[in-house]
């Protein structure tokens, strides 16, 4: 459900009576049509498909079985059933593939999920087509046999022979980062917005930045994949395991380099949320401990950037359609750029915008109200300056910049017991014990938070911000230093007057 596997127990009954083949415990279409597949590859691998009333019962019967995956155990059970393998050999062991109609297997998705539902119900060992050997190696305490045929298969369980065992238990994959294209020393005047991205990733912070076209938003987002940190073994786990569902799993297994996904502004609220029949991750989900990067974010439907509230507070989503309703994680970190007016000039001192006062205010309507309240950190970022053009070289790299962030969460990975939390995460609860802030501090942004009227919320994501700009610096409390800086951060905040005086 979702990307948490299900173990599907599969049981045969053979009984007297007109041929008859049937599949019970609410399969889907996919799973019906697998009758005639596992008949012809039976057959066709040189097995005897038993003339008799067939009833395969797949328990639990309460929850929809979708997919192609059990076409290997069924044609399984059948061949135990009727006495041409070995039934006992089939304690503890788990299978998954699909069957053509020769008999070949072919790859699945959702092999990760499933191993760890396996495994959990007490399997030793699990059979998976040799292109699903990589991923259901990455689940520890199984037994991975890699099988090319059902004829494979059945040698295996008569005689235990394994079949080309070089592939069938490859090495364990443990892909390093992939070195990303951009740089942040390609980067000219910006090293204002430099710093407040790398406050941003240092604590998992949501990010926007508004400025005029060509300012560099776009460049500046796309460095960002050069100074992400690298994925624990639990959160490469959860990334894999999405990639399982959607078959988008890299050859070399367990995913290491966290995602990062662009979305077009014309995705519609299943493409960003997730849906279809059976439900699908969907943006949100793919970009789950990664980065969700929103270019031209006023450009996006309504509804779809007022869908992302929920998603953005709560670190997941349900999906509910008419075949059920599954949970997908969505703890990602949302980085958006925006031009401010239509015409993108807007408060721009060498160029007039041309933009009318209705358009305008629409537009800036969706840079204000809870969408952007949930938002940490807002910037400006300003037409590059002639004077930084002509430098020569650039004062930051992403590897200055990625070694202060790994260090700060290290500090964090300490302050919430490495269980993959950031400051971004923290509830309104912990936020007094963990943030520690010096009393100056709190008396300034209690002074900021009633002359900007700002929310609870933009009350605690201050602290949280502070938080992970002492944690930059290396030090346990919260100064004045730490909350101004957060407070620059604020400019949507800072700006509602100068909105309205555009109607």
């Amino acid at each position: 459900m979702g990307i948490t596997g299900v173990p599907v127990a599969v049981e045969v009954d053979l009984a007297r009576g007109l041929p008859a083949f049937d599949i019970v415990g609410l399969p889907d279409s996919t799973v019906r049509e697998s009758r005639e597949r596992v008949r012809a590859a039976i057959r066709n691998s040189g097995f005897e498909f038993p003339l008799a009333r067939i009833t395969v019962n797949l328990a639990p019967a309460h929850i929809r079985k979708v997919g192609v995956g059990l076409d290997l155990p069924v044609a399984v059970s059948i061949l135990a059933a009727s006495g041409q393998v070995p039934a006992r050999n089939l304690d503890r062991t788990a299978f998954m593939g699909e069957l053509s109609l020769d008999g070949a297997l072919r790859p699945v998705r959702g092999v990760l999920p499933g191993c760890a539902a396996a495994r959990s119900s007490g399997s030793s060992c699990v059979v998976v087509p040799f292109e699903n050997a990589r991923e259901a190696q990455c689940v520890s305490g199984l037994d991975v046999i890699a099988v090319g045929t059902l004829s494979e298969v059945a040698d295996y369980l008569s005689s235990g022979a394994v079949p080309c065992p070089a592939r069938s238990r490859p090495e364990r994959p443990d892909s390093p980062q992939s070195t990303a294209s951009c740089d942040f020393d390609q980067v000219m005047g910006q090293d204002a917005a430099i710093r407040a991205i790398q406050v941003a990733v240092a604590g998992g912070h949501n990010l926007i930045m508004v400025g005029p076209p060509g300012g560099g938003k776009t460049l500046l987002a796309s460095c960002v994949p050069s100074i992400l940190p690298a994925m624990d073994d639990s959160e490469a786990l959860e990334v894999t395991c999405i990639q399982s569902i959607t078959g988008t799993v890299s050859p070399a297994g367990l995913a290491r380099k966290r995602p990062f996904r662009r979305p077009h502004h014309t995705v519609s609220p299943a493409g960003m949320l997730g849906g279809g029949n059976p439900p699908m991750p969907g943006e949100v989900t793919l970009a789950h401990r990664g980065v969700l990067y929103l270019d031209e974010f006023c450009e996006f439907r309504p509804q779809v950037i007022e869908s992302l509230r929920g998603p953005m507070e709560d670190g997941f989503i349900i999906v509910s359609r008419s075949s059920g309703r599954v949970s997908f994680p969505s703890r990602f970190m949302l980085i958006a750029s925006a031009n401010p007016c239509p015409c993108g000039y807007l408060g721009d001192p060498e160029r007039a915008c041309v933009c009318q006062g209705a358009s305008l205010m629409r537009y800036r309507r969706r840079l204000a109200g809870p969408v952007i309240d949930r938002i940490d950190i807002q910037i400006e970022v300003p037409r590059v300056r002639r004077i930084d053009l002509e430098r020569p070289v650039a004062f930051l790299t992403s590897d200055s910049v990625r070694h202060e962030i790994e260090h700060a969460r290290e500090r964090q990975s300490e302050r919430f017991c490495r269980n993959g939390f950031t400051n971004s995460a923290m509830g309104p609860r912990h936020i007094e014990s963990i943030a520690r802030l010096a009393p100056e501090a709190r008396r300034l942004l209690l002074d900021a938070v009633d002359q900007m009227a700002l929310s609870a919320r933009a009350y605690h994501k201050l602290i949280r911000v502070s938080r992970t700009i002492a944690d930059l610096d290396g030090v346990d409390s919260v100064g004045e230093g730490h909350v101004l800086e957060a407070l620059q951060y604020r400019t949507l905040d800072s700006e509602p007057q100068a909105v309205l005086s555009y109607g």
